[in-house]
C-alpha cells in the first residue's frame, strides 16, 4: 500500500526538506552507522542521491545491484525499482535526495 508519509518507518538521525513543492522536493537525511531507509519503491518518483559527507550504500533489486557512494558522488534509482539505503561508514552519512513527480513510498514486505 503506497504511503504519502513514511516517516514512522524511517530510521534517521535527521531529515530536513530544503525545497518542497508539488511534484518536486529535496530532502537532506543523516543516518548513523547503524541506520537505514528500509526496502521500498516509488510509483513515479526517481530518487537521485547526492552524498555530502560519509559513505552511502544503495542496495537495489530488479536487477540486483549495490552502489557505494562517497562525498560528491550521485546515483539515480528509477521509479518502481526496489531499493534500500544504508550507511556503510563508522560516522554519520549526510546526503540529499532529489525527487521529482508525485511522491509515494511503497514498503516491501
Amino acid at each position: 500500500e503506497p504511503l504519502k508519509d513514511p516517516s514512522h518507518l524511517l530510521e534517521v538521525e535527521r531529515m530536513v526538506y530544503h525545497a518542497e513543492r508539488p511534484g518536486f522536493r529535496i530532502a537532506e537525511l543523516q543516518l548513523s552507522a547503524s541506520q537505514k531507509v528500509p526496502w521500498h519503491s516509488h510509483t513515479n518518483v526517481q530518487d537521485t542521491f547526492y552524498v555530502l559527507q560519509g559513505r552511502l550504500l544503495v542496495f537495489m533489486q530488479d536487477p540486483k545491484e549495490d552502489v557505494r557512494l562517497a562525498p560528491g558522488e550521485t546515483y539515480a534509482v528509477a521509479p518502481r525499482r526496489p531499493h534500500l539505503v544504508t550507511n556503510v561508514g563508522e560516522k554519520s552519512v549526510v546526503f540529499l535526495v532529489l525527487q521529482a513527480g508525485e511522491y509515494d513510498f511503497i514498503p516491501l514486505t
